[in-house]
Protein backbone atom coordinates (compact mmCIF):
# COMPACT_ATOMS: atom_id res chain seq x y z
CA UNK A 1 0.00 0.00 0.00
CA UNK A 2 1.15 3.41 -0.49
CA UNK A 3 1.71 5.45 2.63
CA UNK A 4 -1.59 7.77 1.50
CA UNK A 5 -4.05 4.82 1.55
CA UNK A 6 -1.89 3.14 4.80
CA UNK A 7 -2.53 6.33 6.74
CA UNK A 8 -6.21 6.53 5.36
CA UNK A 9 -6.14 2.90 6.73
CA UNK A 10 -5.28 3.25 10.06
CA UNK A 11 -8.16 6.57 10.67
CA UNK A 12 -10.71 4.42 8.99
CA UNK A 13 -9.70 1.50 11.50
CA UNK A 14 -9.90 3.85 14.22
CA UNK A 15 -13.47 4.27 14.06
CA UNK A 16 -15.20 1.24 15.34
CA UNK A 17 -12.59 1.19 18.00
CA UNK A 18 -13.44 4.75 18.65
CA UNK A 19 -17.22 3.38 18.96
CA UNK A 20 -16.72 0.45 21.76
CA UNK A 21 -14.61 2.85 24.09
CA UNK A 22 -16.72 5.52 23.92
CA UNK A 23 -19.54 2.66 24.73
CA UNK A 24 -17.89 0.94 27.54
CA UNK A 25 -17.08 4.70 29.24
CA UNK A 26 -21.21 4.83 29.43
CA UNK A 27 -22.45 5.56 26.05
CA UNK A 28 -24.18 1.82 25.28
CA UNK A 29 -25.59 2.80 22.09
CA UNK A 30 -22.23 2.74 19.90
CA UNK A 31 -21.38 -0.30 20.67
CA UNK A 32 -23.87 -1.43 18.04
CA UNK A 33 -22.77 0.75 15.61
CA UNK A 34 -18.93 -0.08 16.58
CA UNK A 35 -19.53 -3.78 15.97
CA UNK A 36 -21.59 -2.95 12.36
CA UNK A 37 -18.44 -0.93 11.34
CA UNK A 38 -16.40 -4.16 12.49
CA UNK A 39 -18.52 -6.77 10.43
CA UNK A 40 -18.69 -4.15 7.33
CA UNK A 41 -14.85 -4.01 6.72
CA UNK A 42 -14.46 -7.83 7.69
CA UNK A 43 -17.31 -8.29 5.03
CA UNK A 44 -14.63 -5.70 2.38
CA UNK A 45 -11.65 -7.83 3.26
CA UNK A 46 -13.11 -10.99 2.55
CA UNK A 47 -15.41 -9.79 -0.43
CA UNK A 48 -13.63 -6.67 -2.00
CA UNK A 49 -9.99 -6.41 -1.61
CA UNK A 50 -7.82 -9.07 -3.38
CA UNK A 51 -4.91 -10.97 -2.28
CA UNK A 52 -3.05 -12.43 -4.95
CA UNK A 53 -3.37 -11.97 -8.79
CA UNK A 54 -1.84 -15.09 -9.74
CA UNK A 55 -0.92 -15.32 -13.68
CA UNK A 56 -1.29 -18.89 -15.15
CA UNK A 57 -0.39 -20.47 -18.55
CA UNK A 58 -4.42 -20.31 -19.39
CA UNK A 59 -5.55 -17.03 -17.55
CA UNK A 60 -5.49 -14.44 -15.02
CA UNK A 61 -7.09 -15.78 -11.40
CA UNK A 62 -7.89 -12.61 -9.20
CA UNK A 63 -7.85 -14.44 -5.52
CA UNK A 64 -10.06 -13.09 -2.82
CA UNK A 65 -10.36 -15.12 0.60
CA UNK A 66 -14.44 -16.04 -0.17
CA UNK A 67 -14.51 -16.15 -4.11
CA UNK A 68 -12.15 -16.70 -7.27
CA UNK A 69 -12.14 -14.49 -10.63
CA UNK A 70 -10.84 -15.75 -13.81
CA UNK A 71 -9.69 -13.89 -17.11
CA UNK A 72 -9.06 -16.22 -20.18
CA UNK A 73 -5.57 -14.54 -21.61
CA UNK A 74 -7.74 -14.72 -25.16
CA UNK A 75 -10.00 -12.22 -23.44
CA UNK A 76 -7.69 -9.59 -23.27
CA UNK A 77 -6.34 -7.46 -25.98
CA UNK A 78 -3.48 -5.81 -23.72
CA UNK A 79 -1.74 -5.14 -20.31
CA UNK A 80 0.49 -2.00 -19.72
CA UNK A 81 1.73 -0.04 -16.87
CA UNK A 82 0.51 3.74 -16.22
CA UNK A 83 1.46 6.07 -14.40
CA UNK A 84 -0.85 8.72 -12.45
CA UNK A 85 -0.05 10.98 -15.47
CA UNK A 86 -1.05 8.56 -18.18
CA UNK A 87 -4.35 7.46 -16.83
CA UNK A 88 -5.75 10.75 -16.04
CA UNK A 89 -4.99 10.99 -19.59
CA UNK A 90 -6.65 7.62 -20.49
CA UNK A 91 -9.99 8.14 -18.38
CA UNK A 92 -10.15 11.74 -17.71
CA UNK A 93 -11.76 12.27 -14.42
CA UNK A 94 -13.11 9.54 -12.07
CA UNK A 95 -15.66 8.50 -9.87
CA UNK A 96 -15.21 5.43 -7.41
CA UNK A 97 -18.22 3.50 -7.06
CA UNK A 98 -17.58 1.24 -4.23
CA UNK A 99 -14.76 0.59 -1.79
CA UNK A 100 -12.78 3.30 -0.78
CA UNK A 101 -9.98 4.13 1.85
CA UNK A 102 -9.66 1.18 3.65
CA UNK A 103 -6.78 -0.80 2.00
CA UNK A 104 -7.02 0.69 -1.39
CA UNK A 105 -9.87 1.09 -3.94
CA UNK A 106 -12.05 -1.71 -5.09
CA UNK A 107 -15.39 -1.91 -6.91
CA UNK A 108 -16.33 0.34 -9.88
CA UNK A 109 -14.26 3.52 -11.21
CA UNK A 110 -16.59 5.36 -13.41
CA UNK A 111 -14.47 7.58 -15.83
CA UNK A 112 -15.80 10.08 -18.29
CA UNK A 113 -13.47 8.74 -21.00
CA UNK A 114 -13.92 4.70 -20.59
CA UNK A 115 -17.13 4.41 -18.65
CA UNK A 116 -16.95 2.09 -16.21
CA UNK A 117 -13.33 0.75 -15.36
CA UNK A 118 -12.73 -2.68 -12.95
CA UNK A 119 -10.90 -1.32 -10.20
CA UNK A 120 -8.68 -3.36 -7.81
CA UNK A 121 -5.83 -0.79 -6.33
CA UNK A 122 -4.37 -0.36 -3.14
CA UNK A 123 -1.23 2.52 -4.20
CA UNK A 124 -1.57 5.64 -5.79
CA UNK A 125 1.00 4.89 -8.49
CA UNK A 126 2.51 1.94 -10.70
CA UNK A 127 -0.74 0.75 -12.09
CA UNK A 128 -1.60 -2.09 -14.53
CA UNK A 129 -3.85 -1.13 -17.21
CA UNK A 130 -6.23 -4.33 -18.75
CA UNK A 131 -7.70 -3.73 -21.95
CA UNK A 132 -10.11 -6.73 -22.55
CA UNK A 133 -12.02 -7.78 -25.35
CA UNK A 134 -16.06 -6.80 -25.43
CA UNK A 135 -15.96 -5.58 -22.27
CA UNK A 136 -14.37 -3.16 -19.47
CA UNK A 137 -10.93 -2.76 -18.57
CA UNK A 138 -9.11 -3.61 -15.59
CA UNK A 139 -7.33 -1.24 -13.23
CA UNK A 140 -4.86 -3.43 -10.82
CA UNK A 141 -2.00 -2.52 -8.35
CA UNK A 142 0.18 -6.25 -8.36
CA UNK A 143 2.89 -6.29 -6.10
CA UNK A 144 5.53 -6.17 -8.76
CA UNK A 145 3.88 -4.56 -11.78
CA UNK A 146 6.68 -4.69 -14.11
CA UNK A 147 7.27 -8.21 -13.68
CA UNK A 148 3.36 -9.02 -13.51
CA UNK A 149 3.17 -7.58 -16.65
CA UNK A 150 6.28 -9.17 -18.41
CA UNK A 151 4.51 -12.80 -16.78
CA UNK A 152 1.17 -12.00 -18.66
CA UNK A 153 2.59 -11.17 -22.05
CA UNK A 154 4.78 -14.12 -21.93
CA UNK A 155 1.93 -16.25 -20.92
CA UNK A 156 -0.16 -14.98 -23.59
CA UNK A 157 2.02 -15.64 -25.58
CA UNK A 158 1.40 -18.35 -26.34
CA UNK A 159 -2.64 -17.38 -26.78
CA UNK A 160 -3.03 -16.48 -30.88
CA UNK A 161 -4.71 -12.83 -30.22
CA UNK A 162 -3.83 -12.67 -26.39
CA UNK A 163 -2.08 -9.97 -24.63
CA UNK A 164 0.45 -7.79 -26.05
Amino acid sequence: MSAAIVVLTMIVLAVPAIFLVIAARGREILATPGLLVIALYMWIWLRFRPTEFVVGPQALEIVWPLKRRVILHSDMASARMVDRRELRALIGWGMRVGVGGLWGAFGWLWTSRRGIVQMYISRTNDFVWIERKGTRPWLITPERPHDFVQALAAAASHHAGGVS
